[in-house]
């Protein structure tokens, strides 16, 4: 009987993304690819610094070309909000050592993201005295879509 020997798998020491990283940072253009995404990152932090909560979850900056900064959120009520800071933004952003003298917004609706989930209902459960209330309305109404409602309403609390 034939006996193989089999060579050790590998392990691995580190995580697989730290070797993604490892191997793009080893590319002049992937390094050059992750230095403007950090650059992007940076800006984007300190920008949101200034803005509301609501504004600053969704904003992003898109480009940074020169002088120009363009931020991206997600409607036309975010950008008409976020016009009305664009001075703040680039008073914070100065300050923070960025050159940036302009700021354009673009509205691009792929940034609308369902990963929030919805907030939690304050749901009070209808007492008897509700219910007893809602079983003589039901009793009252002729046939319809109102009682047949009422019904679905007593059959769900009781």
């Amino acid at each position: 009987m034939f006996k193989t020997t089999r060579t050790p798998r590998r392990t691995r020491s580190r995580a697989a993304g730290t070797l993604a990283l490892d191997w793009v940072h080893a590319d002049t253009q992937g390094a050059s690819l992750l230095a403007t995404a950090q650059n992007l990152l940076d800006a984007e932090r300190e920008a949101r610094q200034v803005l509301p909560t609501g504004i600053a979850r969704v904003c992003r900056v898109a480009r940074i070309d020169g002088h120009r900064m363009t931020l991206a959120v997600p409607s036309a009520a975010y950008a008409s909000k976020l016009r009305q800071l664009t001075p703040r933004v680039v008073a914070q952003l100065n300050q923070a050592g960025w050159n940036v003298n302009e700021i354009t917004v673009r509205v691009q609706g792929a940034l609308i993201r369902n990963d929030t989930p919805p907030p939690a209902r304050d749901i009070e459960p209808l007492d008897t005295q509700a219910l007893d209330a809602f079983g003589q309305l039901g009793g009252t109404l002729p046939p319809g879509p109102l009682r047949d409602a009422i019904q679905r309403l007593l059959k769900r609390h009781r």
